[in-house]
């Protein structure tokens, strides 16, 4: 499986395999948000304002919150804020560096609208804003590539979630989540037969993963199937919801390039809370499209609860993403694309 020119020199593998750990730490600190005196009946709404590996843990918060949360949670992505953000808002700045100019950005607009911030950060400009300004602020540990800082982040958001009454999320759940993401972890860290991380990475190699899902739990899941796949693989991989996606993109199907169709290798991500019409049209559609494309698999989380079942499959992707860098043998670590466009825009 592994390619002979793969190499690993900054422990990606380990970065991975530790995300159990990382999320442990990551609820550990965000206790301390239980001191922060926020409760949902004082604000409107939550935004988390974040890039890339800082912002997923939002939106995997803001799955679990939409069935529960009292007040809306949404996840922003650049440098502005909704008009709607004020004094009855919750502004959460998550920037895994410190230095995201989104962020940074956004920040400065929370500060302008009058709104109630927390900082989630493991230093940097952010860091010193914030203690300048006298804000909350959650510190992470820095040291990893913010994608692979998510159990950070994410645990620090559950338990501040938790604290305001947005996600439900008890002690007993949780700890029964880290158990189950340590176990089913052990086999995936494995490069041999029977792993599904490496059958995921083996369908993925000289093909074009899409992947899809149905909406709500998974979205996120999707999207970060995606981006570590770009990420870790620097590979394309790209995606869709349903039942949306029966409404138009099936149709890309009908008459598309057949050689260009042949290369899709399409991935279901399932969940037993899937609407029923969708899960029906989980299996409508692949009569019509499986026999077009490439490969087709659906994959079903695992677990007890909503947290549980979500994260099962975030980390199946996260190792297949590692895998596929193995095989193809990229260095899974360094973006250096993006510190391109970086040094660009400075």
């Amino acid at each position: 499986m592994t390619s002979d020119a793969f190499t690993d020199p900054q422990d990606m593998h380990g970065a991975v395999r530790a995300f159990p750990d990382h999320l442990a730490e990551g609820w550990h600190r965000g206790a301390a948000a239980e001191d922060f005196g926020l409760r949902a009946e004082d604000f409107d709404g939550v935004v988390v304002c974040g890039m890339g590996g800082s912002a997923i843990g939002g939106d995997l918060v803001r799955a679990l919150a939409e069935a529960e949360s009292p007040i809306p949670f949404s996840v922003v992505r650049g440098y502005t804020l909704p008009a709607w953000v004020g004094p009855r808002s919750l502004v959460i700045a998550s920037s895994y560096s410190g230095g995201t100019e989104e962020t940074l950005s956004a920040y400065a607009r929370a500060r302008d609208a009058g709104a109630r911030i927390v900082a989630i950060t493991s230093g940097g400009e952010l860091a010193r804003k914030a203690a300048a300004d006298s804000l909350s602020t959650v510190e992470i540990p820095g040291g990893l590539q913010p994608r692979a800082a998510l159990g950070y982040s994410l645990g620090v958001l559950l338990r501040l979630g938790r604290a305001m009454g947005l996600v439900d999320v008890t002690d007993d759940a949780f700890e029964a989540t880290l158990d189950a993401l340590r176990a089913e972890g052990d086999g995936l860290a494995e490069g041999s037969d029977g792993n599904e991380a490496v059958a995921l990475a083996e369908a993925f190699a000289d093909r074009l993963p899409v992947l899809y899902c149905g909406v709500g739990l998974l979205e996120p899941v999707s999207m970060r199937w995606r981006t570590q796949i770009h990420e870790n693989a620097k590979h394309p991989a790209y995606g869709n919801v349903f039942p949306e996606l029966d409404h138009n993109e099936i149709m890309g199907y009908e008459s598309g390039p057949a050689d260009l169709l042949g290369r899709l290798s399409v991935v279901v991500l399932r969940d037993k809370d899937d609407h029923p019409q969708v899960q029906r049209r989980f299996a409508i559609t692949k009569d019509l499209v499986a026999g077009h494309v490439a490969s087709w698999r659906e994959v079903e989380t695992t677990g007890e609860t909503r947290l549980a079942r979500m994260l099962s499959l975030v980390q199946l992707g996260d190792w297949a993403s590692y895998w596929l860098a193995a095989r193809k043998g990229v260095d899974p670590t360094p973006v250096e694309t993006i510190q391109d466009l970086k040094k660009a825009l400075a």
